[in-house]
């Protein structure tokens, strides 16, 4: 008998009960003759997600992950690059960066080009993902753990499979916002982050001819700006050593902010439960493509994700203003698909939005054009020497509100004249003694 008054003799040895996880160790209470009532039955449980809980280090089942990924994007044809598509991939790669050598004082990055078929591109990135996607994920497990009553540690064997399930939820809602992405994406470099091997220029051919067939420009000019695009990726973070790190230390710094209100993820959880059959694997996957991690964020996180979304927007801009730079004069479509992909990449395509909400991370550079507005008239005001040497050190990277007034910053930063030899070395004697 239950200790506790109002408490029923089955309802006192569920030492979930009360938690987050009562509803989904719920869903199996009802074992088969002889197990103990209000418990789950471990043999159904393991039998029925058994695919979730596959050994794996770290957090998040990785293989899992991309089997998910991969049956996504199977969903659709994704045929191998032909040789001439690799052939094309390179000559405009090759051709953007001799264009970029004139709008920035940073030299080229690339030190290889591929062309990738949508599951080529799951597998090239996967190891950046992983480096982005795990901090999320182990505080994630560890929140919701912490949601648990002190009486359930009792329950070791539970809790050891709770793990596991976490886990394998989060894998298979990592998967499928991959491969997701992958059918949206149009180069390694189109989300603004670092995802493959640096130097490593890769498009997504298959992608580009279904984008440019939404354009009124030919897909060689799509491919030719695309290839401008990721060329000037591949120089910034080549050339800023700091700045692949800093990206990666947003995220990490997000992830530590994730809060869990026990209660309402309750409440969650209760309504993704209502029509789950434990003994149905289909509907078992319903539960695992509702999103159960896309939780509120916390104030830190909001603060995290502003840095984050305000570092994307200058990378996002200071590329549009440099290839803007590059195809003045030698592209007449240049224009409107600069304006094609400050929208694309300002709004965030299906794909990318569904990522967001299954693991609570936006990666949508929203004031891009305030960004690229800044880039510009900083490099009229000092040209590309003043406006490339602002990534020498993150401290010196714009603010938000910089983004506010675009044109005010640094507006007092124009061309100092000229100074005498000695009245330069007295200058630089008061920057050194700190005076």
């Amino acid at each position: 008998m239950s200790d506790k008054p109002g408490e029923t003799p089955d309802e006192g040895k569920n030492p979930f009960k009360g938690t987050p996880f009562e509803q989904i160790f719920g869903a199996f209470a009802n074992g088969p003759a002889g197990a103990a009532p209000g418990l789950p039955d471990l043999n159904q449980l393991f039998s029925q997600l058994q695919f979730l809980m596959q050994p794996h280090d770290g957090p998040v089942n990785w293989e899992f992950v991309l089997d998910t990924a991969r049956k996504v994007v199977a969903q659709s044809p994704d045929p191998s690059p032909s040789q001439k598509q690799k052939d094309a991939v390179a000559d405009a790669v090759r051709l953007a960066d001799h264009w970029l050598d004139t709008t920035t004082e940073f030299p080229s990055g690339v030190t290889s080009t591929a062309a990738w078929s949508r599951a080529e591109w799951v597998v090239g990135t996967t190891d950046v993902w992983k480096v982005l996607v795990e901090p999320i994920a182990e505080s994630s497990v560890q929140a919701l753990g912490g949601a648990l009553p002190e009486e359930a540690s009792m329950a070791g064997p539970l809790l050891g499979i709770l793990g596991k399930a976490v886990g394998g939820m989060l894998a298979s809602q990592v998967g499928s916002g991959l491969g997701g992405l992958a059918s949206e994406v149009l180069s390694v470099s189109d989300i603004g982050l670092p995802l493959a091997a640096p130097g490593q220029a890769a498009i997504v051919t298959t992608n580009v001819t279904e984008f440019a067939a939404g354009l009124d420009v030919t897909e060689d000019d799509v491919l030719l700006y695309l290839a401008l695009r990721e060329a000037a990726h591949q120089r910034l973070f080549s050339h800023v050593p700091w700045l692949r790190q800093h990206l990666i230390d947003a995220v990490a710094e997000y992830a530590r902010g994730i809060e869990v209100n026990a209660q309402g993820l309750q409440a969650k959880i209760e309504e993704q439960m209502q029509g789950i059959d434990p003994t149905n694997p289909e509907s078992m996957q319903a539960l695992l493509d509702g999103g159960l991690f896309d939780l509120p964020r916390s104030a830190s996180q909001d603060a995290a994700l502003q840095r984050l979304e305000v570092t994307l927007a200058l990378v996002e801009g200071w590329v549009d203003e440099v290839v803007g730079q590059a195809t003045v004069e030698r592209m007449p479509s240049a224009a409107k698909l600069q304006e094609a992909f400050r929208r694309r990449r300002a709004a965030g395509g299906p794909a990318e939005q569904t990522f967001a909400t299954l693991v609570g991370l936006e990666l949508r550079p929203r004031r891009l054009r305030d960004a690229s507005t800044l880039w510009g008239s900083l490099r009229t005001r000092q040209g590309t020497e003043g406006r490339d040497g602002v990534w020498m050190h993150p401290h010196l990277l714009p603010t938000a509100e910089d983004l506010d007034d675009p044109l005010g910053f640094r507006e007092d930063a124009t061309a100092p004249p000229e100074l005498a030899d000695e009245d330069f070395d007295a200058e630089l004697k008061k920057l050194l003694d700190g005076e």
